[in-house]
């Protein structure tokens, strides 16, 4: 299954990125329909004992949007080993620009709260899914 991170209200800028792990934001399972909303905070998110692989797209960028195909063979390849989670950037400026998202799709990988992996531009699903096991 493919997180969809669809709105949030971030408030004011925040210098701390500790600030951000503890903003509320709202995420939707896309599966070419929402499924359930649930709250969550960015920390909770990426502070699993599995993988969680996050994806900054853009719907305006041709690279982000080919990648989604890319992102549903991840999703069934991990199962529950592993969570992919996209996050638009035209929603989501505040947290794009505190994880200083510069070019797309930058693709990250956190387990345990921490960044263990991140890369800008296009990837293959075979790829990603190998770094992915490495982290489980």
């Amino acid at each position: 299954m493919i997180w969809q991170l669809v709105c949030q209200d971030w408030g004011q800028n925040f210098a701390l990125m500790e600030h951000i792990l503890t903003q509320n934001i709202i995420l939707a399972s896309n599966d070419n329909r929402i499924k359930a909303l649930i709250m969550s905070k960015f920390g909770d998110i990426v502070d699993a004992k599995i993988p969680i692989l996050l994806n900054f797209y853009s719907d305006l960028d041709e690279a982000s949007v080919e990648m989604h195909a890319v992102l549903r063979d991840v999703a069934a390849a991990m199962g529950d080993n592993g969570k992919v989670i996209k996050i638009d950037i035209e929603k989501n400026p505040k947290l794009s620009e505190a994880l200083r998202v510069r070019g797309l799709p930058t693709l990250m990988i956190y387990k345990g709260g921490e960044m263990v992996w991140r890369q800008s531009g296009d990837q293959d699903a075979n790829t990603i899914i190998s770094l992915m096991k490495d982290f489980v």
